[in-house]
């Protein structure tokens, strides 16, 4: 991706993925057997002798560090044109990511002069994609040792190849920044008694539907209930979001201002439809395919097929165990219950989140943007992200504040004391970090001419607001 600047006739290139791979120093111990022990390589062109070669390096650089720290191995290297990174996310498997560093081209004399911009890329944000690589994998296929367990090295590189062929496409490096840190979820707001009736929504699902084992359910791409492990769902909720949700954005059948009223004559009928699984009940030959979902790998190591279901801005995640294939009668009968109690919920909470909208007034736009994150309950907050599209997040403010915020991020993780952080930032833009408990806020105010005490009396006031005053920070 490049973007021409201004008439100095630079270009800019954004971060790239060089090479992404996999391998296991176990597999292949012996002199002349260091190919085996590359379980995946992409890209897969390169010749076998520079795969070796570079995964040798990595294990020497690995080796290297261990003799200064023994229980922290490399996390990342730093070079000229790239860096990068190290993850061994189980016993001697070990994943490697390697980034190109933006480039800046400039013409000197007529010929073009690369200059590679080292500090650019933050560490964390980026060991953070790599570790939800593991994740995002794991979730669908299980861990690295249960694929040698049910077919040993071959079973394991089929496995790796098909899933990040086709992932690794979907890493846009250049979009990467704190959010890719948290991998947080966002909540739907909700009063008492909308919750209330989703909670007995789901327990009669349950009921109904005896081989369920958990549920999720999500409004709006924002996660309202779940029976899923944190760590589960969180990597659930990435792949929904970033995914499965937006590959499927018809145009709702049900305008989002006209919800169908329960008591209307064609109450029959409903919006609901599967996400994954059978496209058309009404097909005798429909095929009930569901994706396999891995979840508490670290104990019980649950298979489960995954049913995603959803009416209009409401969607129910049942998981069911992996041992009971769903059938064609299943999934109308699902389709059947499921379908118009989801429709009149979705409704339901439409109308009360409008009412809520109505009730709080429309806001002016605020003179500050901010990101929130809270490590207890996961629960995410950007005003700073507009909607995420299929691939990438997009922020609103320019790529040097993202950088701050990152920095700022790095500085709270090497201390457990609560902390807060202003910095004045390129022209009049003013940022704040604050940590307290295990809650972080970063706030960017563009105020021009404002001073730290007026700029502190802002973000109280944000967080007298917003955040109920839950920072108790002075």
């Amino acid at each position: 991706m490049a973007t021409a600047a201004g008439a100095g006739q630079e270009k800019q290139f954004a971060p790239t993925l060089l090479s992404f791979f996999i391998y296991n120093p176990k597999l292949g111990p012996k002199e002349g057997e260091e190919e085996k022990k590359i379980l995946f390589y992409h890209p897969n062109e390169v010749e076998k002798n520079e795969k070796i070669r570079n995964v040798g390096l990595c294990e020497a650089i690995i080796q290297f560090t261990r003799t200064f720290s023994p229980t922290k191995p490399a996390k990342s290297l730093h070079t000229q044109k790239n860096r990068q990174f190290f993850h061994e996310p189980e016993e001697n498997f070990w994943m490697v990511m390697v980034v190109r560093n933006p480039i800046i081209e400039k013409h000197k004399d007529g010929k073009p002069v690369y200059e590679y911009q080292e500090e650019e890329l933050l560490d964390k944000v980026y060991s953070s994609v790599l570790q939800q690589c593991y994740s995002m994998y794991k979730l669908f296929n299980g861990t690295f040792l249960r694929a040698m367990e049910d077919g040993g090295v071959k079973v394991l590189k089929e496995r790796l190849e098909k899933f990040f062929h086709r992932y690794l496409q979907t890493l846009h490096l250049q979009s990467c920044d704190l959010l890719d840190v948290f991998c947080g979820i966002s909540f739907f707001p909700l009063d008492k008694m909308t919750y209330l009736k989703i909670q007995s929504f789901i327990n009669r699902m349950e009921e109904s539907l005896n081989t369920v084992k958990y549920t999720a359910f999500l409004y709006n791409d924002q996660l309202i209930w779940s029976g899923l492990e944190q760590d589960d769902m969180r990597i659930l909720y990435k792949y929904l979001t970033t995914s499965l949700f937006p590959r499927h954005m018809e145009p709702e059948l049900a305008g989002r201002d006209s919800p169908i009223r329960a008591e209307m004559p064609g109450n029959l009928q409903h919006y609901g439809r599967f996400l994954t699984g059978p496209l058309n009940l009404n097909d005798p030959e429909a095929k009930c395919r569901f994706p396999k979902i891995f979840v508490n790998t670290d104990d019980t190591y649950e298979e489960l097929h995954l049913i995603v279901y959803k009416a209009m801005s409401a969607a129910v995640c049942f998981m069911i165990d992996a041992s009971i294939p769903p059938t064609l009668d299943f999934c109308r009968k699902l389709d059947s219950i499921v379908g118009p109690q989801l429709t009149v919920l979705a409704s339901d909470i439409c109308e009360q989140y409008n009412i809520n909208k109505r009730i709080s007034g429309a806001e002016k736009e605020p003179q500050f943007k901010f990101i929130y994150f809270n490590h207890m309950n996961l629960a995410e907050k950007s005003t700073i992200h507009m909607r995420k599209t299929p691939s990438v997040s997009l922020a609103s403010v320019h790529p040097d504040l993202m950088k701050i915020l990152g920095d700022i991020n790095s500085d709270f993780s090497r201390v457990d004391e609560d902390e807060e952080i202003i910095v004045k930032a390129m022209s009049d833009y003013w940022v704040v970090g604050k940590k307290s408990d295990q809650r972080e806020l970063y706030v960017i105010l563009n105020q021009k001419n404002a001073n730290l005490i007026e700029v502190n009396e802002e973000v109280k006031k944000l967080c007298a607001t917003q955040f109920n005053n839950i920072f108790f920070l002075d």
